[in-house]
């Protein structure tokens, strides 16, 4: 019976109790993505049978978090960070080996400023909602490479816009708070740079309305 007694008290432990009434404070996370890319076609004349196809693999994200607390349900987060992901194009409609495919490895600088909805926490846990905007500014664009696919270099905008949604869980231990949270991001503007129209009809970016980055994270912060 003791033992029982001792158990149940031990259930009902709390750790860091007053964690959440902090007005500001840091943490970090690390996590992994899997970065696609949407794109949408037009019809080109020249190009009647343009058919573009994405395969990308894992990537790796790390940055840092400031929080600000504007409600004990709501939080204000910036969790600004470095990812990287790598992805290969294929231009079915191309026939040559050499040009139907485009290698695209790229290191973002991501920037998102986040809406953070919690529940009420409950013991140790707590569910929350993430919604919000990020800015990703892309090192390895080539944007303002003069060189395009004629000369086999495949070229993006280096500064574009996102929207991001989530869902995650705050569970709290006895020295730290620790955050698994799944996330959704999705590009708002166009990432492709068109190639050079004084080359011709282009068979790689003529046929493309809209390229943009969507996304799967999967981030654990320590906070």
């Amino acid at each position: 019976m003791n033992s029982l007694a001792l158990f149940a008290q031990r259930e009902k432990v709390e750790y860091l109790p007053t964690f959440d009434n902090k007005k500001f404070h840091y943490g970090f996370y690390l996590g992994l993505n899997q970065n696609d890319f949407k794109v949408s076609l037009k019809n080109v004349n020249t190009l009647p049978n343009s058919n573009i196809s994405v395969e990308s693999t894992p990537g790796f994200n790390v940055g840092l978090i400031a929080d600000l607390r504007l409600h004990k349900n709501l939080n204000l987060r910036l969790e600004p960070g470095l990812m990287t992901n790598s992805k290969k194009i294929f231009f079915n409609h191309i026939a040559t080996a050499q040009d139907s495919v485009r290698d695209v490895s790229s290191t973002y600088l991501h920037v998102p400023l986040l809406f953070k909805f919690s529940t009420d926490r409950y013991k140790n846990i707590r569910p929350y909602l993430l919604a919000g905007v990020s800015l990703d500014y892309n090192f390895s664009s080539n944007e303002k490479n003069p060189d395009d696919n004629f000369s086999g270099q495949f070229r993006m905008n280096s500064t574009n816009f996102m929207y991001e949604v989530g869902i995650g869980i705050d569970i709290y231990l006895y020295f730290f708070k620790f955050s698994p949270s799944i996330r959704g991001v999705f590009a708002i503007n166009n990432e492709i740079k068109y190639d050079n129209p004084s080359n011709g009809t282009s068979q790689w970016t003529a046929p493309i309305n809209f390229m943009g980055t969507r996304g799967v994270f999967l981030n654990f912060a320590f906070e």
